[in-house]
């Protein structure tokens, strides 16, 4: 038999704390892609709207804080640590701080529901990376599976999409939208995993428990050149969409391809959707992401417990969960 889970290891992003910061972390994020610096510094301005300060890093903390809470109370014991992919503090400094620990084999959680490229197997290159710079006393990394139709999350949907309606006016919720919205990827890559399949099925799930609205997904935040085809339709599309049509009154736009509010969120939604639904005459509510919903916690948990304790793994719907395993050919560059 497998030794046991001794630590249990958050994987992210990782963002900047302040505007210092943000060349440098842009820096590591775009390392071995074809980007130019021109526009590496018009996405630093995204961050400088923000003064630096992406809102990732504090989201993890208060998710660390929940998940450790949630841990303290039902099992399993396992210490938590925190390793990003591009900033402070570091994958490999994190594994090697587990490893001065004693930490011979743990599970790691990364902060992503779907598959593709940068949201599961870029996760998984660089974990094998940073181990492979420590040699032969790195710990042993187990990644939990792809959760986008776990029961906990489409019930942790539903409610922050509940909450966010309560804030149109009555006597327009017969003339509002839910648009869902997630980080467009090249069609390229899109061909080579389940991204878009996985988002459609979780959409389904939610909205067939909100069937008196109707609904629309849609992409943002993509980066590529403009020659290259990315998924759409991009999120400023539709909206322009809808007021041309002039029968939808109100927006709901929920990031549910986010688990927490990225940048993207804040800067792509939050300022530039809203200043254009405020152009257009949309009024828009956003949702808000999982974050430390007490339902996604609780779910959290219960895939920790999958490989702990051997908990049968839930789904709803009509796909089965992933596999703890993706197979070799998953999320394709």
């Amino acid at each position: 038999m497998r030794e046991p889970y001794d630590a249990l290891l958050l994987m992210s992003f990782g963002g900047p704390e302040c505007r210092a910061d943000v060349l440098p972390f842009l820096e590591n994020v775009l390392r071995g892609r074809n980007v130019s610096r021109e526009r590496m510094l018009e996405v630093a301005e995204h961050y400088y709207h923000f003064d630096g300060v992406s809102p990732i890093n504090q989201q993890n903390r208060d998710l660390l804080a929940a998940l450790a809470a949630e841990l303290a109370a039902g099992g399993p014991a396992l210490p938590i640590y925190w390793g990003n992919r591009n900033w402070h503090p570091l994958l490999t400094d994190t594994l090697r701080q587990m490893m001065e620990d004693g930490v011979r084999r743990d599970l790691a959680l990364v902060t992503s529901a779907y598959g593709s490229y940068p949201g599961c197997r870029q996760y998984r290159e660089d974990l094998e990376r940073s181990r492979m710079t420590l040699g032969a006393r790195a710990p042993e990394v187990d990644k939990i599976r792809l959760f986008f139709n776990h029961p906990g999350l489409i019930e942790t949907l539903v409610d922050r999409v509940r909450q966010a309606l309560r804030e149109v006016a009555p006597a327009r919720h017969a003339t509002t939208q839910l648009v869902f919205t997630a980080h467009s990827i090249p069609l390229t890559m899109a061909r080579g995993c389940q991204y878009e399949c996985q988002l459609k099925e979780t959409l389904h799930l939610v909205t067939e428990q909100l069937v008196d609205y109707p609904a629309a997904l849609v992409y943002q935040s993509r980066s590529g050149p403009p020659s290259q085809p990315w998924l759409e339709p991009d999120i400023g599309a539709h909206l322009r969409s809808l007021a041309a049509d002039g029968r939808i009154t109100d927006v709901v736009v929920v990031p549910f391809g986010f688990m927490s509010d990225h940048l993207e969120v804040l800067y792509d939604l939050d300022y530039k959707a809203r200043q254009l639904c405020d152009a257009l005459g949309l009024r828009m509510v956003r949702a808000l992401t999982p974050g430390t919903h007490p339902r996604f916690i609780a779910m959290l948990r219960e895939l920790i417990l999958e490989r702990t304790a051997g908990v049968a793994p839930r789904a709803a719907g009509s796909l089965p969960p992933w596999p703890d395993v993706c197979p070799d050919n998953c999320c394709a560059r």
